[in-house]
């Protein structure tokens, strides 16, 4: 079995099969737990809030999708317990093409309305950039991502950092607008 440190940097959702895996939201909540350490089936349950069945149930729907993959096993009291963890470091998405629903934002959005509102930073800048500033602060924003991803301790409580950076496309009127 490969142990985490053998892990590939990404993976690719490439079918759809696996698109429709990551596109569930208890299951992108599954995948949040095993990030950065594995665990079992009860332990996933408990962590998410899900019955153990159900929770054997969407991690085999990961697992068949090639998402997460069992990386031990031992034996407690005549059962072989399973750990699971990701099957690479970060999943990649594909484009959702223009005007398709981002996948990853429903879930970021999510996760973020049920959060407790103490603690939270959540910003909206509208900016007017060159292309290579855009392209700049794009880079910048993926390596400090990228700086406190490395600087992450499975032992400390979970935090999510989301950022979508992007040009508008034009927006349709509405009666409101009009009035």
């Amino acid at each position: 079995m490969p142990t985490e440190d053998e892990l590939p940097e990404t993976f690719h959702v490439t079918t759809q099969e696996q698109l429709r895996a990551v596109s569930n939201l208890t299951r992108h909540r599954i995948m949040a737990v095993l990030r950065f350490q594995p665990a079992t089936i009860t332990q996933i349950a408990e962590r998410v809030g899900l019955a153990k069945g159900s929770s054997s149930y969407h991690v085999r729907l990961l697992e068949r999708a090639g998402l997460v993959r069992v990386v031990r096993t031992r034996k407690v009291r005549g059962v072989t317990e399973r750990y699971y963890a990701m099957s690479a470091r970060a999943i990649v998405l594909p484009d959702p093409g223009e005007g398709g629903p981002d996948v990853l934002m429903r879930h970021a959005v999510a996760d973020l309305e049920a959060s407790p509102t103490a603690g939270r930073h959540v910003r909206m800048a509208h900016l007017r950039l060159t292309e290579e500033q855009f392209e700049q602060l794009g880079e910048r924003l993926q390596a400090l991502a990228d700086e406190y991803r490395e600087l992450s301790d499975p032992s400390l409580p979970d935090a999510s950092l989301v950022f979508a950076l992007f040009h508008p496309g034009p927006r349709e009127r509405t009666e409101e607008d009009g009035k």
